[in-house]
């Protein structure tokens, strides 16, 4: 499926009803969780899917609508039940759970795909995200605020990881909460691809 058929499907789903601002809950555009599930196919990188902090379920949706088993994975039961709505909407399988994503476990490695909290509310908040994605995986597709570059490549070496590219977009954002003011504004956001470290000398 080409980007532009995906986003236009995207465009179909619910986002959230009641969003909780200390989870830092916005919907992510359907254009940008189409360019990331369309990449990362391009890349080879789609088999087994995990979303942490899934939400809605956007981007969970949009790798399991290019073929790929996904699970999402998020704190607010009334965010998966939106997810899971979505889901049988488009008629796609895919499976969510109900954890903090600090406790949440995967015997295989996969690719994560993620929109973390910006850590507008609290500072670092994405931290606990790339922490479990670095545990669980072998390829990473995540977005941050504009900045953040030199704190993901830092962490991702860190922990064995390297970034292979960087995407910078403006997105359009929704009025979600009363403080907003307009009706939506664009924020400049990073895109990373983060790939585990080949494990060189195996066997000396």
């Amino acid at each position: 499926m080409k980007k532009r058929k995906l986003e236009i499907v995207l465009e179909k789903l619910r986002g959230f009803e009641n969003p909780k601002i200390e989870l830092e809950q916005y919907t992510t555009p359907p254009s940008l969780a189409a360019f990331i599930a369309t990449t990362a196919e391009l890349n080879g990188d789609l088999e087994l899917v995990v979303d942490l902090g899934c939400g809605t379920g956007i981007l969970t949706i949009a790798c399991s609508l290019l073929g790929h088993y996904s699970v999402g994975v998020d704190l607010d039961i009334e965010a998966l039940k939106i997810a899971r709505e979505n889901a049988i909407k488009l008629g796609v399988e895919a499976d969510f759970v109900k954890t903090d994503v600090s406790k949440f476990q995967c015997k295989k490695e996969v690719t994560t795909v993620m929109n973390p909290p910006f850590g507008i509310q609290r500072k670092h908040a994405d931290r606990p995200f790339l922490l479990k994605a670095f545990e669980i995986s072998k390829v990473i597709y995540t977005i941050h605020s504009a900045g953040s570059s030199k704190f993901v490549r830092r962490l991702s070496e860190e922990h064995g990881f390297t970034v292979t590219h960087q995407w910078n977009f403006s997105i359009p954002l929704k009025k979600t909460y009363s403080f907003h003011e307009k009706a939506f504004k664009y924020i400049p956001v990073e895109v990373f691809r983060i790939e585990k470290h080949e494990i060189r000398d195996a066997g000396r």
